[in-house]
This record gives structure tokens, C-alpha cells and sequence, in this order.
């Protein structure tokens, strides 16, 4: 287990590096898009429409675009980081190492969730410019973050290697979890749609993410907590399986 630490180590010391080396590009701009969001969404926008859940429009959604910072970033980061693993041919030196497959796959998530984590709290430091903060679990809070920073870095990995090419990283992102993370809840609550649209909603896997965020600030949620959490862990068991499947194949690594 000592070889596996170091390499687990080593890997996550490259994988960090890696983005805290660029932080001008990684850091910097999810912070000032967040603040836009802030600016219009939660002084302009909000101020016109009041209260939502029994709360103002800005405290509504400040947990919600912390959660969207965390996702984007965690998936990004470990679908460019893989991705660019496999085009300079360096993965096959990990794969061909005396270390065990799975302890790859947590070093390229543990960098992805590093970033998200570290984007999250800058966002969440820029959000304290427009509202006071006010926190109702930091368990669930915690227990949130970390699972669904764990859940996209996986996918971003699964993402990365069945990629051919730099442009199919970016059409997940930009085709399926984008619309998914507006259409998670981050901006409304699900008590305003329909009730129909209100079960449609519901097969978004975000949407319980973003509401189990929102419970540990505000200790509210459109859906149960405990099924939240339980959607959450489901997705981190799919995921790992399907990643650890995929590399001990070989598949989209192995020419």
C-alpha cells in the first residue's frame, strides 16, 4: 500500500500543478462569470422578482451556482487532463507501471475534484460581496460538495477516453451538461413548473444535486433529502464502475 500512496500522490501533485500552474485561465474566469451571475441575475433580475422559496432571489441562488462552478470545473478538468494524457501517449507509461488501475482513476479524479473544490470556494468567497450566507448543515453540505465534484470528475474521465479528439471533450459539456445544469433548479424552484413538468424535471440527476446543496444552506429542497444523497452515491458506484471497466479494458487507450 506505500507504492500505492506515493504513486496516488505523485499523481495528484501533477494533476494539481497542472491547473494551479494556469490559474489565470482554470481560477480566475469562474469567478468573474459567477460575478456576472451575481450582478445580473441576483441585483437586476432579482430584485424584480422577490422572494423565491421564502427567500430572497440572490440567497436562493447563490447555492446553486456554486454547485454549477463546482461541476463545470470538475468535469473540465479531468476530461482535458485524461484526454491530453492519452494524445502525448504518456498514459500508457502509468498503465505499463506496477501500480493497480484504480489508484489512476482516483489520482485523475482527486486533481479534478481538487479544482472544482477550489473554484467552488473562490465563488463562494465572491458571493459574500452580495449576500450574508447563512448555513443550516455543513454535513450535508460537505457530504454534497464532494460527491458531486466526484461524480463529474468521473464522467469528465469517461468522457476523455472515449474521445478521438480535443473537440470531443467539449461536446458533452456543451450539448448535454449545460442544459442540464440550467435545468437543474439553479435559477428557480421546481414548485413554480407544472406539475407535470415538475416529474420531468426530476429524471435530471442535477437537480438533486443542486436541492441537497441548497438544503445545507438554506434547509430547503424541492426533493427529499435522503433520495438526493442516495441518487448521488448511486452515481459515484455507476460511474467508478464504468471508468474502472473502461481502463482495464483498455478501451479508447489501447490502440
Amino acid at each position: 500500500m506505500g507504492s500505492y500512496s506515493v504513486a496516488l500522490r505523485a499523481i495528484l501533485i501533477k494533476e494539481c500543478t497542472r491547473f494551479l500552474r494556469i490559474w489565470v485561465q482554470t481560477l480566475v474566469p469562474p469567478a468573474i462569470t459567477m460575478t456576472l451571475y451575481f450582478v445580473i441575475f441576483g441585483n437586476l433580475i432579482g430584485s424584480r422578482i422577490g422572494q423565491m422559496g421564502g427567500f430572497d432571489y440572490m440567497s436562493f441562488i447563490v447555492p446553486g451556482l456554486i454547485m454549477m462552478s463546482v461541476i463545470t470545473n470538475s468535469y473540465s478538468n479531468v476530461a482535458s487532463s485524461f484526454y491530453s494524457a492519452k494524445f502525448q501517449r504518456n498514459i500508457e507509461e502509468m498503465l505499463v507501471a506496477p501500480v493497480p488501475n484504480f489508484v489512476i482513476v482516483l489520482g485523475f479524479i482527486g486533481g479534478g475534484m481538487l479544482r472544482g473544490l477550489l473554484v467552488g470556494l473562490i465563488v463562494t468567497c465572491v458571493s459574500l460581496l452580495f449576500v450574508d450566507i447563512q448555513i443550516h448543515s455543513v454535513l450535508t453540505l460537505i457530504i454534497t460538495v464532494l460527491m458531486t465534484s466526484m461524480v463529474f470528475s468521473l464522467a469528465g474521465l469517461i468522457n476523455a477516453i472515449f474521445a478521438n479528439s480535443f473537440d470531443d471533450i467539449s461536446i458533452i459539456p456543451t450539448f448535454i451538461l449545460t442544459p442540464l445544469t440550467y435545468l437543474g433548479g439553479v435559477f428557480y424552484s421546481l414548485s413554480l413548473l407544472p406539475e407535470f413538468w415538475q416529474s420531468v424535471s426530476k429524471i435530471n440527476p442535477i437537480v438533486y444535486m443542486v436541492n441537497a446543496f441548497r438544503y445545507g444552506f438554506l434547509g430547503v429542497s424541492d426533493v427529499d433529502l435522503s433520495v438526493a444523497i442516495s441518487m448521488i452515491v448511486g452515481f459515484v458506484v455507476i460511474f467508478f464502475t464504468i471508468a474502472m471497466t473502461l481502463i482495464n479494458k483498455g478501451i479508447g487507450i489501447r490502440s
